[in-house]
């Protein structure tokens, strides 16, 4: 397939008029053919226009029609073979096999999506029969659904070309809510983003959807951005990105004549808590696990192990010895884009100012290249520098040594919220453990024992989010099918005919869905 360097406007390839941004192979500093001139205002206009218009017959779809536009979007990616593996090993300098591994998530998002969208229960159906002879004032028949909120705006990732992009979670969970979607593609990788967006604009036209389901936009400053947030026919926003990225949309957002809902993920250094049990039995095969999972990727994880906290010791020592001995022998490896590359650079020099420097990687030998780098300081110096708070991009991490579980606690309360926080413990340390669950419940949205918070599985149970800045909404998760909800609201329908009502909550109960009837749950 021939990259055109186009947008997609519904069905329409259009080239835009706005400055030309081109991906960039991190591993060479080459750039990558062809062109993708940004868009403008008016492109946003007509993207808008069209998912506003396609919003009332893409929401009015049956429960397996929508299922099976997810399904199509799945073998379209698929169908793209080597074509779309080789583009995005290209743009990110990521490992061929991590980027066919993403793909497998991407579509395997698409497809347990659409499992959920058959299942119905995200609908929450609820019913409250009338009761005329209810005293002293009857009751109404009332009937309780989740209807979609309407058009919404995607922001690529930079770290995740399929997985978080175009077809990625956030595009993956408002078209199974029934949302239609415009993507802004991520200018790290816009060839990727043009093969995959294509792959979707197949699947609306083979499924005999409106045109303006889906929409993808380029553009390389702020214009198009701040476009889509602030035009009145988007109803929320999914981003993966930066703070300060994050933070602007956000803005954006809440300035807008009727404010809508930007689910951000944005920045986490996710603790990693090392009992004392746990580290005198185990210190290397702990290290060992840091190491790997601190240097899986480059580091260019949002989940990625960045702060480490254990109350010192001789097996602290062991710790930090052994990950020390590791982390010299870690080799550099290529990150996503020059960008990145200079901001890890200067987050690390800037670190190595105000924290001992322990070990550093082998160092990079071509343009771009990650060389790790592990950090140590006291508890006292952390609670009293932010500074030493502040997130790396990449594979470096700082371990903050305690005195005693008293100035564990206070460094734990003196994070800010996070996408994780790890507790790697013994038999021992249990009840340590446990003195620590209010504050961990209260910082981070998941919680892990004795594993590594790199990798994060796509299922019913996940949740990807947390506190502030982890997100900007702690109520949610852009992981697992409860990412769904982000984009619903729940409307109640009262006395109702059964002829106007909607199928999920007819009287005979067509769709055959679970329902909270009266107060009880229906088996």
């Amino acid at each position: 397939m021939t990259l055109t360097g186009n947008m997609l406007i519904g069905q329409q390839a259009i080239s835009g008029n706005r400055e030309a941004i081109r991906g960039i192979d991190p591993a060479t500093d080459l750039p990558l053919e062809p062109a993708y001139h940004g868009g403008s205002g008016e492109h946003v206009e007509q993207a808008c226009a069209l998912a506003w218009n396609a919003l009332d017959s893409y929401r009015a779809t049956s429960l397996d029609a929508r299922a099976e536009f997810l399904e199509t979007i799945a073998s379209e990616i698929e169908a793209l073979g080597d074509e779309l593996i080789d583009r995005a090993v290209a743009e990110s300098g990521l490992p061929r096999p991590r980027i066919q591994g993403e793909r497998g998530r991407t579509c395997q998002q698409l497809r347990t999506f659409a499992r959920t969208v058959r299942a119905g229960e995200w609908l929450d159906v609820r019913v409250d029969n009338a009761l005329p002879e209810r005293q002293p004032l009857p009751r109404p028949d009332l009937r309780q659904r989740q209807v979609p909120l309407g058009p919404v705006a995607v922001f690529g990732a930079s770290n995740f070309p399929l997985a978080f992009s175009v077809a990625g979670g956030d595009t993956a969970s408002a078209l199974a809510a029934g949302c239609p979607v415009i993507v802004k593609a991520h200018g790290a990788h816009p060839g990727t983003s043009e093969l995959v967006g294509r792959a979707v604009a197949r699947a609306v036209k083979l499924c005999g959807l409106h045109e303006g389901v889906f929409s993808l936009l380029y553009g390389s400053g702020r214009e198009v951005g701040i476009a889509l947030v602030t035009d009145p026919r988007i109803k929320a926003v999914g981003f993966t990105g930066s703070r300060s990225g994050g933070m602007a949309l956000c803005k954006a957002a809440q300035a807008r004549p009727e404010p809508i809902p930007v689910y951000a993920e944005m920045s986490s250094i996710n603790p990693v808590l090392l009992f004392p049990a746990a580290l005198q039995s185990r210190a290397e095969s702990l290290a060992q696990g840091f190491v790997a999972s601190l240097t899986q990727g480059a580091g260019q994880f949002c989940t990625n192990p960045g702060l480490v906290i254990a109350r010192q010791g001789p097996d602290l020592d062991r710790f930090i010895q052994a990950a020390a001995q590791l982390l010299q022998r870690s080799p550099a490896q290529t990150m996503l884009t020059p960008g990145i590359f200079n901001a890890y650079e200067s987050g690390v020099g800037s670190l190595a100012e105000h924290a001992q420097t322990v070990a550093t990687g082998v160092r990079g030998e071509t343009p771009n290249q990650c060389q790790a780098h592990l950090f140590v300081t006291q508890a006292s110096d952390f609670l009293a520098d932010p500074a030493l708070q502040a997130e790396m991009f990449g594979a470096a991490s700082l371990i903050v040594q305690c005195a005693d579980d008293g100035q564990i606690r206070q460094v734990l309360e003196h994070l800010e919220g996070q996408l994780t926080a790890t507790l790697h413990l013994d038999d021992g340390d249990v009840e340590s453990a446990r003195a620590l669950l209010p504050t961990l419940e209260r910082k981070a949205g998941r919680l892990l024992v004795n594993g590594w918070p790199t990798g994060v599985e796509v299922c019913d149970a996940m949740v990807h989010g947390g506190p502030f800045p982890a997100t900007s909404d702690a109520r949610s998760t852009s992981v697992g099918t409860a990412a769904i909800l982000r984009f619903l609201r729940p409307v109640c329908y009262q006395d109702f005919p059964d002829a106007l009502l909607p199928a999920a909550l007819k009287h005979g109960n067509p769709l055959q869905l679970r329902r909270l009837l009266d107060g009880q749950r229906e088996a």
